[in-house]
């Protein structure tokens, strides 16, 4: 099929692309990447009257290390993420999850702006800058205003987005020695969406997990921390019981079931990654101070 008809739009600095919006707003949405937008437009699922194809704007791609903050651009690709050693040194958890996401075609286009605006429950992403505490920038003719990732993503393909809004630049703290991270989903092929996936972020003091942040993805309406198991291991050292009960208690989440899993799959799937993950953590965590 082909898209319905639409009013193109390819502007060459962001000013200009925030004018368009400001002028068009909810008839008009950003393309960037499109790995995600040309298919709902092909199948015509999404509708509108105006694209605004910011692939020109050179600026809003970069990858940049200030004042221990990771700044990326909106439409930084995955592959610049992926070969980035900034971002393996800076985000391990970012760098480590990249190498999930579709294939390399969809990679080589497919933006981190793009993925986060776009919100699919099932995207990458979303889950990791929940774990990684990470922070948006979203700007409009009117000025800009930074959300946390939690008030940014709203749900199933909703964020706070307004409509004369666009993601301009990603933020993430600097990973720092006392963190360990790790990151695994499931899918039914390699480069497959998500049946279910695991963020984790754990800060130690001494052998004890100081912070826990374990976010699922893939298997509600968005991405989603997960309190009960968080609690398990949280504020006690991460030994084999309380990898176990962080485990039971992520298979007892609320899922959904569609085409590809029951709810139930999608809760086992939980905590089997969970327990993982987890697993992994213990064998990294650092080693207590002397």
């Amino acid at each position: 099929m082909k898209p319905a008809p639409f009013e193109y739009f390819s502007p060459k600095t962001t000013k200009a692309a925030l004018e368009l919006l400001a002028a068009h707003r909810s008839d008009a949405r950003i393309l960037a990447g499109g790995q995600s937008l040309v298919p709902l437009l092909n199948f015509r699922i999404a509708r509108f009257k105006y694209l605004i194809d910011i692939n020109g704007i050179p600026e809003l791609a970069y990858i940049k290390l200030e004042s221990d903050i990771l700044r990326i651009g909106a439409l930084t690709r995955y592959r610049a993420i992926e070969t980035s050693p900034t971002v393996a040194d800076a985000a391990p958890l970012l760098f480590e999850a990249t190498k999930w996401v579709g294939h390399l075609p969809i990679r080589t286009r497919g933006t981190i702006g793009g993925s986060l605006a776009h919100a699919d429950p099932a995207a990458e992403y979303a889950a990791v800058m929940l774990a990684l505490d990470g922070r948006v920038v979203l700007q409009s003719e009117k000025g800009a205003r930074t959300l946390d990732a939690g008030d940014f993503i709203q749900g199933m393909f909703s964020t706070a987005l307004a409509a004369d809004e666009m993601l301009v630049e990603v933020r993430i703290p600097r990973a720092r020695n006392n963190q360990v991270f790790g990151f695994e989903e499931f899918a039914r092929r390699p480069g497959d969406l998500a049946v279910m996936g695991i963020a984790v972020r754990l800060d130690f003091d001494g052998d004890r997990v100081e912070t826990a942040r374990i976010v699922s993805l893939g298997g509600q309406d968005g991405a989603c921390r997960i309190p009960e198991a968080e609690a398990e291991i949280q504020s006690r050292p991460l030994s084999a019981e309380r990898i176990e009960n962080a485990s039971r208690a992520a298979s007892d989440i609320d899922t959904h079931a569609d085409i590809h899993a029951t709810g139930a799959l999608r809760q086992h799937l939980c905590g089997t990654l969970v327990r993982r993950v987890l697993g992994r953590a213990k064998e990294a965590q650092p080693s207590p101070r002397a």
